[in-house]
């Protein structure tokens, strides 16, 4: 965490910067990013001293902290050395990978032949997995060429587009937006170009937005679904209308579709390449185990393409890290080969509090909460409670609204700035039942103050 020059984060209580002031709320106020109070703007205080970013390459220093990470980090400081936050903040699972998994890992750690290297693209009998639950699945056929094993979903994304971006190429992205998609497309070259959503059309991009977006520097649409952060989910027909738009386009297509299991309600998951089967080749699928299985920091995770497109991503992938870790890679194939009973058990519970939460939101003045129909993420709209007066402050951005609820409620969320929409809030509600209502109920006495 980073404090305000010349103040130095307090070593006994690493959130507070001397006089008490949060350093979470702090980083919240600046807009996510690391400032300097001193005209050598390019210096910043961290936990190891002065970084001076002339030092660091101008790609690497552009890099905008993950916001989600940063928020649920901070939080946890506090709430270790005794302050009761309730942490809405980044997106897992709040239950064990399941014992089959775990125990998959322990008899692999006992076998030499997962003590050395093994082939950069992954364990063969892993993408064979992988192929398989994609049948099993999203009724999509793949070849075990056509996977490549990655160190969980971010590096498949950013390796596939190293792979398929050259510099100036432009990518369309559906807004509001995960965090590291744009960081992932400009380190590799592209351009993000914004496609805005919102609440009134459900958080989804038409056929018609994406076009109008479009230019000669086109290359590629990332499209996701159920998404993060809204729990947005496109209906089947949209899904297919979108993929034919592409294939007449020439675009490129990156789906992600790692919330594929988490759909509530009369909600259902289409992969685009089943729907559109012209499209694919020209459509990666990115995919892992993490949200399904509550395997986030396992690290295991997969794109499916075309095979030439994947043969050149591993070859990338090869002097990036090698091969996955192969213990995570033996707990994978036991996750993939399984059943989906334990995911069935977990999606009772976040619908459960998917229903809770957006049902407290709503009741709260100033804020519009629409119905997520997946992935465990409430994206209200929060545009109501700006400009009014709140214990003697006047939010004029979630951002600050957001360091207010963080000071005031000990309550962390993540503000709508980090995923392109000021004015919203992300919530998880991947939380215990009693910590999820404890937490808004926080919200809404702090928001009922409001003037």
């Amino acid at each position: 965490m980073y404090g305000v020059r010349p103040a130095r984060p307090n070593r006994t209580a690493p959130w507070l910067l001397p006089g008490g002031k949060c350093v979470v709320a702090s980083w919240l106020l600046r807009g996510g990013k690391c400032v300097v109070a001193a005209p050598a703007s390019s210096r910043v205080w961290d936990d190891v001293g002065m970084t001076d970013f002339k030092r660091v390459s101008a790609r690497v220093s552009g890099i905008t902290e993950s916001a989600t990470l940063a928020v649920d980090a901070a939080a946890k400081a506090m709430r270790a050395a005794g302050a009761p936050v309730i942490i809405f903040g980044a997106g897992e699972p709040d239950f064990p990978t399941p014992a089959h998994i775990v125990e998959a890992a322990r008899e692999a750690c006992g076998l030499r032949k997962y003590h050395g290297y093994t082939p950069a693209g992954g364990l063969p009998e892993l993408r064979e997995a992988v192929a398989a639950k994609t049948l099993r699945d999203s009724r999509y056929a793949v070849q075990a060429s056509q996977v490549l094993i990655t160190n969980g979903g971010k590096q498949a994304l950013y390796e596939t587009f190293a792979t398929l971006l050259d510099p100036g190429d432009e990518v369309l992205l559906p807004t509001p937006y995960w965090t590291t998609y744009p960081e992932s497309i400009r380190l590799a070259g592209g351009v993000p170009v914004e496609v805005l959503t919102d609440e009134s059309t459900g958080y989804l991009a038409s056929v018609d937005q994406l076009d109008a977006a479009c230019t000669d520097r086109t290359k590629l649409l990332v499209f996701v679904s159920p998404s993060n952060p809204t729990g947005a989910v496109y209906p089947p027909a949209q899904v297919e209308a979108i993929g034919r738009w592409a294939l007449e386009r020439g675009l490129w297509v990156v789906t992600d579709e790692i919330y594929e299991h988490l759909v509530y309600g009369d909600a259902v998951h289409s992969s685009m390449p089943v729907l559109v089967p012209e499209l694919a080749d020209r459509c990666v699928v990115v995919n892992g185990v993490a949200k399904t299985y509550a395997m986030t920091g396992w690290r295991v995770g997969w794109m499916i393409g075309p095979a030439d497109v994947v043969k050149a991503a591993t070859n990338l992938h090869s002097h990036a890290t090698s091969n996955v870790a192969n213990v995570s890679q033996a707990a994978a194939l036991a996750a993939v080969s399984g059943d989906l009973v334990a995911v069935g058990q977990m999606r009772a519970a976040f619908d459960r509090r998917r229903r809770t939460m957006t049902a407290m939101l709503s009741d709260i003045e100033g804020i519009t909460c629409p119905e997520p129909q997946g992935a465990f993420y409430c994206y209200p709209s929060v545009r109501g409670l700006l400009g009014r007066t709140l214990r003697g402050r006047v939010p004029s951005t979630s951002l600050e609204l957001a360091a207010i609820a963080l000071e005031e409620a000990e309550v962390a969320v993540v503000p709508g700035e980090a995923f392109g929409t000021p004015g919203y809030f992300r919530l998880s509600y991947a939380l215990g039942d009693d910590d999820l209502a404890e937490g808004v109920q926080r919200l809404a006495k702090l928001f009922a103050e409001a003037g």
